[in-house]
């Protein structure tokens, strides 16, 4: 009796301790604007007209479906109370009635009309792209988003946007933290307030998609396929979405961060953006020093290498390890086709869209960093070399 009870007291305590341990953790969580809420029930707060009609037409056909239940099973209650055998009504003996065929056609018709009609402005104003402001072209690749701005001002602008490492760093510890847990990327789209964005929108591996609620986009990234979509954002501020695609074990690790800001903020970011490409722009045929070329890798390797292959070299699971690696110690030919066309049907993704300079570059801190001290270099012009 005495241990039975000793166990029901710890089963009640571990509870409390569990209890007292999630509400702790659901306290230090807060709503992120532009971005999920906590314990959110509706849609996010609307931050374009596409947005808000969304918005509108959601609560209108929830209303519409709600006065049809109300309706259908109000006259179905009431005829089995009101007309039971028990107090004294018999079964009418009849077949077809046409005034109730034609009302149970008819009106289900023009309902269902209605509802299209007024969906169909919003669906239609969805797909319209034409007389865009700004298009930029979104490329899914697992896992992480890449920009290039394709028309209007900031033309000429690319880049990737990757999951924050720390916060990789947080979930593989399995201790979340902060309100933008898993939504904080390194380099943001950047658009100005009140002009019409178009997103393009393709993928370099599998299927990804392109969503942020906020605004009011959604728009499949296919490989092979171009298709598109548009907002027009009416507030500044920053907002979120991720990957609305299945596509593959990163899958969680791959959110959007739309940064909406002034045109005055969008024209200084343009100018700093350009500046910036300028600087590290690269010519394949420089002769590196290998200290610099280390160096240079090692950024390249911890914004795009390292959340899979870690910090240490060491992999993880089915990640092959870097250090210590017969592929790496060895002659680079080989190391330079992985990078350029991936492997292992696709679990080591193509990494094309680097630079020939980045690529080089990490190719040789892994050769020369943690137990890999080879001394050996790769220079970008065999990078050229390997990609003809």
């Amino acid at each position: 009796m005495i241990t039975t009870t000793m166990k029901l007291l710890r089963r009640v305590a571990a509870g409390g301790m569990l209890a007292g341990w999630a509400a702790s953790a659901l306290a230090q969580v807060n709503d992120l604007p532009g971005g999920p809420a906590v314990n959110q029930l509706n849609l996010h707060p609307p931050a374009s007209q596409i947005a808000e009609q969304q918005q509108w037409l959601h609560w209108m056909m929830l209303i519409i479906c709600l006065a049809i239940f109300v309706a259908v099973f109000g006259v179905m209650f009431y005829s089995i109370l009101k007309h039971r055998k028990s107090v004294g009504h018999k079964a009418a003996n009849f077949h077809e009635s046409l005034t109730v065929e034609i009302a149970w056609t008819i009106v289900p018709f023009i309902i269902v009309i209605a509802m299209g009609a007024m969906a169909t402005r919003t669906v239609v104003a969805q797909k319209d792209t034409s007389n865009a402001d700004i298009t930029v072209k979104a490329t899914g690749y697992q896992w992480k988003w890449g920009y290039d701005y394709l028309k209007g001002e900031g033309e000429g602008i690319g880049f990737l946007s990757t999951l924050d490492n720390s916060h990789r760093e947080m979930s593989d510890a399995g201790a979340p933290q902060g309100d933008d847990y898993l939504l904080k990327v390194d380099n943001p789209l950047v658009v100005p307030v009140d002009k019409k964005v178009r997103i393009v929108t393709t993928a370099n591996d599998v299927i990804h998609a392109w969503m942020v609620p906020s605004l009011g986009v959604k728009q499949d990234a296919i490989p092979g396929f171009v298709r598109d979509t548009w907002f027009k954002a009416n507030k500044t501020g920053d907002f979120y979405g991720q990957c609305a695609e299945l596509c593959g074990k990163e899958h969680a690790y791959m959110p959007i961060h739309v940064k909406v800001v002034t045109q005055a903020e969008y024209t200084a970011w343009v100018d700093g953006k350009m500046k910036e490409m300028q600087a590290l722009a690269d010519d394949p045929s420089k002769v590196w020093e290998l200290a610099d070329l280390v160096a240079r890798g090692e950024k390249v390797y911890q914004a795009n290498c390292q959340a899979c292959h870690q910090a240490n070299g060491k992999g993880a699971g089915p990640i092959k390890a870097l250090d210590g690696s017969a592929l790496v110690l060895n002659d680079p030919a080989a190391q330079i086709q992985i990078l350029l066309n991936g492997a292992a049907n696709g679990a080591m993704p193509a990494w094309r869209q680097l630079s020939d300079t980045e690529i080089a570059a990490v190719i040789t801190y892994t050769k020369n960093s943690w137990s890999n001290q080879t001394g050996k270099l790769v220079q970008p012009a065999e990078i050229v070399a390997a990609r003809k």
